[in-house]
């Protein structure tokens, strides 16, 4: 727990300043990935423990996914399969800023009133199941405008730190895709 509340609370700092002072990636962006690894090593090894015996290996699985759906967007951004247009660019984003808002609705709520709103989205239910489903898309969604980030710095000769604050992008798009895909098989064992 400990390591777990390191990495949670010492990445949402470093995020949010390099939100605001993008100048100082090169510094903080290794900073974040330690203390994302921090994070995601503590709930992987929640993970493994709780399905150690129902779903052994759920975590390589949600890895080698996780690899998977990056390679696969990668290819379908490369080969302009999908295309980043401003359009597709607002409503992916519009899509994510909603989600991050009802995950927050959802945390305050629990903790302040410990009510649980949308107790669906925790669910091994269908609709549970489904929302999931939707959530890896949305994430793999994300990582499109990552790479269009990305490749419009490199042709606008944007300065060196910018590769710092590109891979920290990319990285908080893998950590949240890999985090959903975890979710999701643990929901579709309990089915």
């Amino acid at each position: 727990m400990p390591l777990l509340l390191i990495g949670v609370f010492g990445g949402l700092a470093l995020a949010l300043i390099m939100a605001f002072k993008k100048a100082w990636s090169p510094w903080l962006a290794p900073a974040f990935g330690l203390t994302e690894g921090l994070f995601v090593g503590s709930v992987s090894a929640y993970y493994d423990y709780a399905y150690r015996t129902s779903y052994p290996g759920i975590v390589m699985q949600a890895v080698g996914l996780t690899l998977i759906v990056a390679l696969v967007m990668f290819v379908l951004y490369q080969t302009r399969i999908i295309k980043v247009t401003n359009k597709f660019r607002s409503i992916i984003a519009i899509a994510t800023i909603s989600l991050a808002v009802f995950y927050l609705v959802q945390w305050i709520s629990s903790l302040a009133f410990g009510v649980t709103i949308g107790a669906f989205t925790n669910a091994s239910t269908p609709f549970g199941i489904g929302f999931s489903i939707v959530v890896v898309c949305l994430a793999a969604l994300n990582l499109l405008l990552d790479f269009d980030m990305i490749e419009k710095g490199v042709e606008a000769r944007a300065p060196k730190y910018m590769e710092w604050y590109g891979a920290f992008g990319l990285l908080v798009t893998l950590v949240w895709l890999y985090l959903e895909i975890l979710r999701l098989l643990s929901k579709l064992k309990d089915r």
